[in-house]
Parts: structure tokens; C-alpha cells; sequence
């Protein structure tokens, strides 16, 4: 910092160190306009990075020789479009960077590969409020006693433990899952036939490495259905074909009319559309697979339900023709990558082979960590504080849909972490209506992403990784987006 030569500090009369901001460069009459926005400019170039902390509004003041009253304002416009929020003794955090103008998705994707690419980008674009399906609340993730239970597994560790472990899986978290599937799932597994994975996504990969070797070349799949499962089967090179899904889930008919072999389907919540399969069409499926077929149960969003009894899992009626998978991506973390996956006794060994090859197995210590929280019961009263969590949240979005986004259609809104919403009649672009609310800072899946035939427009929207209030301000958010689509508005009561 320069003197003059009576020895004061030049930059003291105007400056401060923080962000080498100048109180002198503002305009007359616009000083509090102007701070916000070279905090913004800092927060979206990346000098502000999430996480970081602003300094104290009295000490900022007092730098720039302001009132603090002018930094609290221009702090205050922060908050309210999304930057910055109050952690009260944690002070002002960086909490979102502004979201960028070119950064919405383009409209009508021709194929799966490109709308794969799409979905990829999404992912990574900064966004205010998140409102993508399969984000789970990743805040109530159990810190306190994951580290206990690693800090107890540590202590019971030899040299030997930090080796190479099985492949297949540390038996301690095959014999965990096994009781956890049996006491939540209603599946009596052997330990032995647990093949711990990277999530379902590796169970999908693995699969696909075997079954060619036994005539499978081409998969069913559910549609509408997930992309992102679709994708993982194809890039590992099988083929796929579409079979509709109606109100009672998969429409047996059609898969029979496919010729395929095989069949990859969501019966406990179908992801997107929430329905069950129901009694008659599980018989007409497991007669089929009685018959030669391969069913491929992805137990997506079994355990969180609100308001319904539980569903069988199909595993646990016909084993020797079900693939199972199942994770913990959404009951703790999609990051811990880990995940089971039970086969027919025919393939097990191969599945076991080709994870082998793969990657020589999960890391170790996170499996047992994973063990020791399923046999304390911990994850039983973590998935019981989830489910509490979650209701409320879902509930929040059912009102806001309700009241904020005129002609939504709701379905599956009796269990999981999203609703799929349809605007049935409406003739809009649902990938346009996605790429309007992302340049309002929100995130949401446009439905025909997840489709291989033609449907109305629609979306498909989870609400476990935000609060209540946040939700409605993202649906709020959808139908200002909506209605500059349509102009179809309806007034929040609120005002």
C-alpha cells in the first residue's frame, strides 16, 4: 500500500485489501449497487469461490470507510438472489455463484446419446436451487456416526486388513446386507451371494459384461424410464428397447412382443412416473421369467415411502430368475459408491470375475463402516429421520405445484425423492421450459429426456436436497419460467 509523503496510507482513505476494492470507483449515489455487484462479478469469475466467507459487515465498513448499513444492504442483495447466506457465528458464506447466461441446455435433443450429454452438462452447471430427480440430502448425511463406527473399525483393524480384500465383497458387509435386505426388503439372501459394487450403475456395467455369453444381447427397458440406466447398458454395449409403462406399471404385452430376453425395470416406485407394478402384471412378469427371462429389479427408491405399505421385492419371489440391485446413494451418498448386487446362482461367479477385472473390488474401510452402521441399527433410525425429512419436503413441493404451476398434473408423489409433473393437453417444449428456469438459477429435468415415445411436456422434480422454503421458490421459479412460455400464470396467494 503506497504513503504520501505525510506518511498516511493512500489506499486507507478509500480502498481495502479485500478484493482490492476501491469505494472511490463508485458512483455518486450507487456505492451500495456497486459493492454488490463486484462481489457478484468475484463470486461468478471464482475469486469468491463457494464456501469462502465475506469479512464481518463492520469490518468491511470500517476498511472502505463506509456505514455498515451500505455493506449489510449490498450483502442483503446477495442473499436474496441466492450468492451468499448467513451462517450466524460462521458469519456471511458464498453459497451459490450467479448461473450463466449460456448455460442452458438446448431445446429438443434428437437422440439418447446427445440427451445423455446434456444430462452430464446439467450436472455440472451452478445452479441456486437444485431441483434435478436422484439428488438425495446429501446435509443430514450421518457424520457423527459414520466417524464413530469408522473410529471402531480402525481400532479393530490388523496390517493385514489394509490389503487387497475380496472382490466379491468384505464379508462383513455381505453378511450386513443380507440382514438388511431381509429385515427391509423381505429377501433371504446368503452372504455368499452378495457381490458388493460401485452403485447401481456398476451392477448395470457388470451385467452387461455376462450377459452376452448366455444369448442376452438386447435389454427391455422401462419407458418412460431412466436415462441414465438406459445409457450405462448401452454403453456397455447392449442394446435396448422401450416398453410402455400405464398405471399399473409395465406393460406386459409389449415386453412380450419385444422378443427380448431380458428386462430392467423399477417395480417398487418406477422412476419417472412413481407407479407400482401391480399384482396381476408381477405374475404375468414372473411367469415370463419362469419361462427363460431375465428380470433386472433395480429397487430404486424402495425405502423411502410415506404413504403406502411396503412392496415385495421381486428377488425375493423368484431368485433364481432376478438380478437385484440396490445402493445407498440415496439412504446416505451417491460419493461413497457403494451398492450389492444378487444374481442366479448360474451367473454369480462370472459377475464375481468380471468385477474382479474391473477394479479388484470397493475400498475396504468404507464397507465396513457400512457393516458395523447396518448390524448397530443406526442406518434403520437414519432412514427413519430421512423418511420424517422427506415427507415434509414433498409436501412443500405437492403445495407449491399446486398453487405456483397451472395445469401440473402430480404422480408418484407416495413414495421416493421426486414427483413427475405432466402438462396433459399442453403443446410447449418441456426441454425449453428446463432451459428458462435454468437461466433463473433453477435445475429441473424436462420429462421427455426420460421418453422414447412421444407424451405431453412435463418435468420431473425431486425435493430431498432443499428445504421447504427453497422448493417453493424453485417451483415459484418454474412457473415465472412457464409462464413466459405460455402465458399461463397463476398469482401466489402471498402476494
Amino acid at each position: 500500500m503506497s504513503r504520501s509523503k505525510d506518511g498516511a496510507d493512500q489506499g486507507s482513505k478509500s480502498g481495502s485489501d479485500f478484493l482490492q476494492l476501491d469505494i472511490g470507483q463508485a458512483p455518486p449515489g450507487g456505492r451500495t449497487a456497486w459493492l454488490a455487484d463486484r462481489l457478484r462479478a468475484a463470486i461468478a469469475d471464482g475469486t469468491l469461490p463457494v464456501g469462502s466467507r465475506l469479512p464481518a459487515g463492520r469490518v468491511l465498513a470500517a476498511e472502505l470507510r463506509v456505514s455498515r448499513g451500505l455493506v449489510t444492504e449490498a450483502y442483503q442483495r446477495l442473499a436474496e438472489t441466492g450468492q451468499v447466506a448467513g451462517r450466524g457465528r460462521g458469519g456471511t458464506v458464498v453459497v451459490a455463484a450467479p448461473p450463466p447466461e449460456t448455460a442452458a441446455p438446448p431445446a429438443a435433443p434428437p437422440a439418447a446419446a446427445s440427451r445423455g450429454g446434456l444430462v452430464d452438462a446439467l450436472r455440472a452447471v451452478p445452479c441456486r436451487i437444485d431441483l434435478s430427480p436422484g439428488v438425495p440430502d446429501l446435509a443430514s448425511f450421518p457424520r457423527t456416526a459414520w466417524l464413530q463406527a469408522e473410529r471402531r473399525v480402525l481400532a479393530g483393524l490388523t496390517p493385514a486388513d489394509f490389503g487387497y480384500g475380496d472382490p466379491q465383497g468384505a464379508p462383513a458387509l455381505r453378511a450386513a446386507v443380507a440382514g438388511w435386505l431381509a429385515r427391509n426388503r423381505g429377501i433371504r439372501a446368503d452372504p455368499a451371494e452378495v457381490v458388493v459394487v460401485a452403485g447401481v450403475a456398476q451392477a448395470l456395467w457388470l451385467l452387461a459384461q455376462v450377459l452376452p455369453a448366455h444369448g442376452v444381447r438386447r435389454v427391455a427397458v422401462e419407458d418412460p424410464g431412466s436415462l441414465g440406466a438406459r445409457r450405462q447398458l448401452e454403453f456397455a454395449g447392449l442394446d435396448t428397447v422401450g416398453v410402455p409403462v400405464d398405471g399399473g406399471g409395465l406393460d406386459m404385452s409389449a415386453l412380450r412382443a419385444t422378443g427380448a430376453r431380458a428386462v430392467l425395470l423399477t417395480p417398487a416406485h418406477q422412476f419417472p412416473t412413481g407407479v407400482v407394478l401391480d399384482g396381476e402384471r408381477r405374475r404375468e412378469l414372473l411367469d415370463w421369467a419362469a419361462d427363460g427371462g431375465l428380470v433386472i429389479e433395480d429397487d430404486y427408491d424402495a425405502e423411502h415411502r410415506y404413504d403406502r405399505a411396503p412392496v415385495p421385492a421381486l428377488r425375493a419371489l423368484l431368485p433364481e430368475a432376478v438380478c437385484y440391485a440396490g445402493s445407498v446413494s440415496k439412504l446416505l451418498a451417491p460419493a461413497l459408491r457403494l451398492g450389492w448386487l444378487l444374481v442366479p446362482p448360474r451367473l454369480r461367479e462370472e459377475v464375481v470375475d468380471a468385477k474382479r477385472h474391473a477394479d479388484l473390488g470397493n475400498p475396504v474401510l468404507a464397507q465396513l463402516v457400512l457393516a458395523r452402521l447396518m448390524d448397530s441399527g443406526e442406518l434403520e433410525r437414519h432412514l427413519r429421520h430421512l423418511r420424517r425429512r422427506h415427507r415434509g419436503r414433498r409436501d412443500a413441493m405437492l403445495r407449491a405445484v399446486a398453487r405456483l404451476l397451472p395445469g401440473a398434473r402430480v404422480h408418484g408423489a407416495a413414495a421416493g425423492l421426486h414427483l413427475m409433473v405432466t402438462f396433459d393437453g399442453a403443446s410447449f417444449d418441456d426441454t425449453a421450459l428446463a432451459s428458462a428456469a435454468l437461466t433463473l438459477g433453477v435445475k429441473a429435468h424436462p420429462l421427455s429426456w426420460h421418453r422414447q415415445r412421444p407424451g405431453p411436456p412435463g418435468l420431473v422434480l425431486g425435493y430431498a436436497a432443499g428445504p421447504a422454503g427453497e422448493i417453493e421458490e424453485g417451483v415459484a421459479l418454474l412457473g415465472r419460467a412457464l409462464h413466459g412460455l405460455t402465458g399461463t400464470c397463476r398469482r401466489d396467494p402471498r402476494g
